[in-house]
């Protein structure tokens, strides 16, 4: 067994004889000093010395003292800590760097968290009583046993053999922890459990950092998979394959055999390695180096390029996450990356072939790829990727239904096209067009006015823009329309040229555009505009119209003129539609015969509108007009915009060109927000992100509950979505790649202290913000490791927006940020790609992120909204029906009330089957159930490696079958998996009946539509009460939809979590008379326990007295 240093440490491992790669921890942090703790490296931001939290922090209990290590200031008295060799700790002192690089070493070692844990480090105690004690914890150097102190009991029994833990858990994943009053002052990503014990009881910690909890979850597992073998583990491996890796491309630069390269040739192959480190910070790297080895020449030998290589290159979170699933802590084999693919990534259907896959493409090393082992470096290599890219790739084709009517789509729409800055004074040019087709926009504006040399010219009307000549406009819209989109593109021609210049025009129309050019007058029986796909490759004409009966070759039509709004001072009143009598102005007929599905038309109000409007005539909304639409009649909005397309410009008074928020009215349902394309900033970042779905087409296909004639919303809610079920996003901001400094910002040098907002928009109800702690002095690698959850109402509507800021005192500065619909998100670790403030991609800049989405509801403790809510079924919320007053109506949805109660227990009761099981796994409701059954596989297994039960994968309702003598713990999963089997059974042998009585009633209801008015006259109702009837059958057919749907989804979901039971015991070799398909044999269960997790004793803890404390 290899020996431990003089100090009780373990030595340090060289280049050539380590055994698991190393990692970067992030740079320094606001404490501005670096704690010497021997050669171990805990980083400042693992060690702070009762640093001040900053906003956003969740760092342990907000009333915690966040002091670590052994010179922390801790209101405890705490004795001298004393290791097994009886010799007293070091002093540890705090030293002012002025290096700008790190110089403490960093933890990237399972030696180096040995060593911390050796160290020891200050963590609460958390206990279910609500009380939390503040304990030092330390490992004994010799490995066998976890201490800690103060206690009031005799020290050797104020410790945990190492021998009797069973598991290491992450998270808040406990019965104490889930009942203890200070859950939600607790940070997820802090806390830990050990399991321990024949009684399974429970130590739960929380450490004053992720950082901290990391080192201890990776120290204790890699001590359970190898117990008394660990030195020898962490020693025999003399090659592995970063070793090997790195020495073949030293030795290919090496051209001469001097077993030295330059200094400069060894930066250039760090930085081909990772392009996102600075030249000067690698070169920094090896002076530093040798400046340690007190060595003369600059000429870097094969040891220093791989230490400056692993101190540079390793990234701690992805070392991490890399121990968590390797069997052996040092390569992921083809059986753990199935695992990780599966069950983390979401990704389905993987095999051995798929994991190879993987490797061959990702893998660095010639021995990995041969052998079908991803090392660290393969695996980063990998979650960098553009696999592993945050955007669904799904949905970077057209994924959506393009056969509705056009009025069912978002349209991506520029305003004023042609401007390339502000609408008052700022220049004109055809690039404006150039650019918003190629970004895919479907919707583009023309201001046509005469022009010289009897040319049409445009620009804005009333201004000091610049001009440009219309033929130039059709050359570029001929040459680009369809370069981004095939599907049809929309011109906003605001004509305001005579009749001679109107002729003109018409030439360049017909003679540049051509065919392209849609000219087919729309069916009077047509109630809906033509699809997008029917329209491929077509421009539509947006403009007046002479009337049907007009024979002479013009006539006259109102102007409509929106630069001359502009250009006048308006009160707060005259910003709405105008009232006074339209200026008319000639039109042309040949112009007015090439505009068909796009008619121009005065908005009146919503009653005019539903009773004369046509399909293909089209309505124009000042932004406040709009806005005052959306406030006071907000469904009258969402249903007017099912049948008609409306269009938004912005207010004339943004004469900067400033961006209205398009949400604000896509909310509504209106497919036309016109946006200034030229103006960067939150609202572009939001139109460019929602049109990235659907392959950047431009066309997004609305919301079902904005699109169904008979549906209820209201673009106001700030509540759920009647008839749409919740969804709860749980995103992790791990860590940060190379943020560039905000540029124009010098006031503090090339320092960066970035900090990360995540941002919701969508309706009122969803929209909400969280951001992370600030990262001090730490723009390269900085670590963040913070959650949050979101609920989000209306899925469909939703968006993500990350945003990273420089914290500085004068004002925080833009880095980068992403845009992102909730609908195009992968689930799973991924990195996103920041943009700067014009849109473009920020090289080699990315956050680091963990998605996850449940449909739970609600937010708040796990017992609350698991098990409360199975307590009692008074708790249990039912869709509700409204009485219209008209008795007929009313009869006819009565019959829907007691399948609707029995769809919402069918779909209540599986859902908190399933919760109750994952919660006695020992995981979070985030969790699949392929997880859940990987985590008790370990505990399923007897001493013989023969299984304790089995899945009888013969029957479709896979039941667990004894094979030997059940241990008392795992009684409470079985009752509880036998539960969520039964609840899932139940439903999907009752879920067909009860959705058609609803649908029935449904359809009973829906005969009454067209006569309701008629009804509720004769019931007499009139007035207010007249309306609300409506509404209200509305609202009832809405749930009915509603309920429908929720239960058709639940049926599904059952039968996608009896496919991963049934994989799952098939990767686990716990299937009856079957091991195909295994991603972890039972041979090789024992040595990776340590990731699983099993079931605690529910009153373990309370066996833990407070003595021992």
């Amino acid at each position: 067994m290899a020996e431990l240093g003089e100090d009780g440490r373990l030595p340090p491992v060289h280049f050539g004889h380590t055994a698991v790669p190393s990692d970067e921890a992030a740079g320094k942090t606001h404490c501005e000093v670096s704690v010497l703790n021997g050669d171990c490296g805990i980083s400042e931001n693992m060690m702070c010395s009762g640093s001040p939290l900053t906003p956003g922090s969740q760092s342990g209990v907000e009333t915690a003292n966040t002091s670590v290590g052994p010179d922390a200031k801790s209101d405890i008295p705490r004795r001298s800590s004393i290791i097994k060799d009886g010799r007293q700790r070091k002093e540890r002192k705090k030293t002012v760097s002025f290096s700008s690089m790190p110089t403490e070493k960093k933890i990237s070692r399972v030696s180096d968290c040995i060593n911390a844990m050796v160290d020891g480090s200050e963590l609460k105690k958390v206990r279910s009583n609500s009380r939390v004690y503040h304990r030092y914890f330390l490992l004994d150097a010799d490995m066998q046993s976890l201490r800690w102190e103060p206690t009031k009991k005799e020290s050797e029994k104020a410790k945990i053999d190492v021998k009797s833990i069973k598991e290491v858990r992450t998270g808040k994943n406990t019965e104490t922890f889930r009942t203890n009053g200070t859950y939600d002052q607790i940070s997820e990503d802090c806390a830990f459990s050990i399991i321990f014990g024949e009684n399974y009881e429970s130590l739960d910690l929380v450490a004053n950092t992720a950082d901290v909890a990391n080192i201890w979850v990776t120290g204790l597992r890699y001590l359970i998979s190898y117990g008394k073998h660990t030195l020898n583990m962490i020693e025999s491996s003399q090659n592995n394959l970063r070793s090997s890796w790195l020495s073949d491309l030293f030795d290919e630069d090496d051209v001469n055999h001097n077993k030295q390269i330059a200094i400069c040739a060894a930066v250039q192959l760090i930085k081909k390695l990772n392009p996102g480190l600075k030249n000067v910070k690698i070169e920094l790297k090896f002076k530093e180096l040798h400046k340690a080895q007190d060595k003369s020449g600059s000429d870097v030998t094969k040891e220093e390029f791989a230490e400056v290589f692993h101190d540079l290159c390793t990234r701690p979170e992805i070392y991490f996450l890399f121990v968590q699933f390797s069997s052996n802590k040092e390569f992921l084999d083809t059986k753990d990356l199935m695992i990780f693919l599966e069950a983390e990534q979401g990704m389905a259907q993987v095999s051995e072939d798929t994991s190879l896959n993987v490797i061959h493409k990702y893998e660095p090393s010639k021995e990995g790829r041969l052998k079908g082992w991803l090392s660290l470096d393969g695996f980063s290599n990998y979650l960098m990727s553009a696999e592993c890219h945050i955007f669904d790739p799904e949905h970077k084709s057209i994924c959506q239904d393009m056969t509705q009517p056009l009025s069912h789509y978002y349209i991506n729409a520029s305003h004023n096209t042609y401007l390339i800055e502000d609408q008052f004074r700022g220049p004109s040019d055809v690039t404006g067009y150039i650019r918003a087709l190629k970004m895919g926009c479907r919707c583009v504006e023309l201001d046509v006015w005469d022009g010289s040399d009897n040319e049409p010219v445009i620009y804005t009307g009333h201004t000091m823009t610049s001009q440009i000549v219309f033929r130039s406009v059709i050359d570029v819209i001929n040459k680009y329309a369809f370069v981004a989109s095939e599907f049809p593109l929309i011109l906003c021609l605001e004509n305001h040229c005579s009749v001679k210049q109107q002729k003109v025009m018409f030439q360049h129309l017909k003679k540049i555009l051509g065919d392209r050019i849609h000219v087919d007058s729309p069916k009077l029986e047509d109630c809906y505009l033509p699809s997008p796909s029917e329209l491929k490759g077509k421009i539509l004409l947006k403009g007046k119209k002479l009337d049907t009966n007009c024979t002479a070759s013009e006539g006259e039509v109102t102007d409509e003129d929106e630069g001359a709004e502009m250009s006048q001072r308006m009160s707060i009143e005259s910003t709405e539609q105008q009232t006074n009598a339209p200026k008319k102005i000639p039109l042309l007929k040949d112009l007015s015969d090439l505009v068909t599905l796009c008619k121009s038309v005065e908005f009146k109000d919503f009653p005019t509108s539903f009773q004369k409007q046509k399909p293909w005539e089209l309505c124009s909304f000042n932004e406040v007009f709009a806005t005052r639409c959306a406030c006071d009649f907000p469904g009258d909005f969402v249903n007017y915009n099912k049948k008609f397309l409306a269009r938004v410009y912005p207010s004339p008074m943004r004469i900067d060109s400033s961006n209205m928020n398009p949400q604000d009215f896509w909310k509504c349902g209106c497919q036309i927000v016109a946006m200034n394309y030229q103006t960067p900033g939150l609202m572009m970042d939001l139109n460019i992100g929602w049109f990235r779905q659907n392959g950047n087409s431009g066309y997004v296909l609305r919301p079902a509950i904005m699109r169904e004639q008979v549906s209820y919303f209201s673009a106001n809610t700030k509540d759920s979505v009647p008839g749409v079920s919740p969804q709860l996003l749980h995103i992790k901001i791990i860590s940060g790649q190379n943020f560039p400094k905000p540029k124009g910002s010098g006031a503090k040098g090339d320092v960066v202290d970035p900090y990360v907002y995540v941002e919701i928009h969508g309706i009122p109800a969803d929209c909400a913000e969280q951001r992370t702690k600030t990262v001090h002095q730490n723009g390269d690698y900085p670590l963040f490791d913070e959650s949050f959850e979101f609920q989000i109402n209306l899925p469909e509507l939703a968006m993500v927006r990350f945003v990273v800021l420089d914290d500085d005192y004068i004002g925080d500065e833009f880095i980068g940020q992403y845009t992102i619909p909730f609908e195009c998100l992968q689930p799973g670790f991924r990195h996103v790609p920041l943009q700067s403030l014009t849109g473009e991609l920020l090289p080699h800049t990315l956050l680091f992120v963990h998605v996850a989405i449940t449909n739970r509801r609600g937010g708040g403790k796990p017992h609350k909204r698991g098990l409360s809510v199975r307590k009692g079924k008074k708790s249990r919320e039912y869709a509700s029906m409204r009485v219209l007053q008209i008795k007929a109506v009313d009869e006819v949805f009565k019959t829907a009330l007691l399948p609707l109660r029995e769809a919402t227990d069918l779909r209540e009761n599986m859902q908190n089957a399933i919760v109750s099981f994952k919660e006695l796994c020992g995981l979070s409701a985030v969790a699949n159930l392929k997880q859940c059954i990987l985590a008790l596989s370990p505990r399923l297994t007897g001493p013989d490696n023969s299984p304790l039960l089995v899945f009888n994968l013969s029957d479709p309702y896979p039941n667990l079958e004894l094979q030997g003598l059940l241990p008392e713990v795992l009684k409470k999963v079985v009752t509880s998996y036998d539960m969520m089997i039964q609840t899932s059974k139940t439903l999907l042998e009752s879920s067909d009946s009860v959705y058609e009585r609803i649908l029935q009633t449904q359809k009973a209801a829906m005969e009454f539509h067209e006569n309701l008015h008629d009804l509720a006259v004769k019931e007499g109702l009139k007035g207010r009460k007249l309306h609300k009837a409506v509404e209200s059958f509305t609202w009832n057919i809405t749930i009915l939809k509603g309920q429908a749907d929720l239960l058709k989804h639940a049926r599904s979901e059952v039968q996608e979590n009896l496919k991963q039971i049934h994989y799952s015991a098939l990767t686990c070799n716990l299937s009856k008379g079957g091991t195909a398909g295994g991603s972890s044999g039972s041979t090789d269960s024992k040595s990776r326990r340590s990731l699983e997790a099993i079931p605690e004793k529910a009153t373990g803890e309370e066996e833990l007295t407070d003595e021992e404390n």
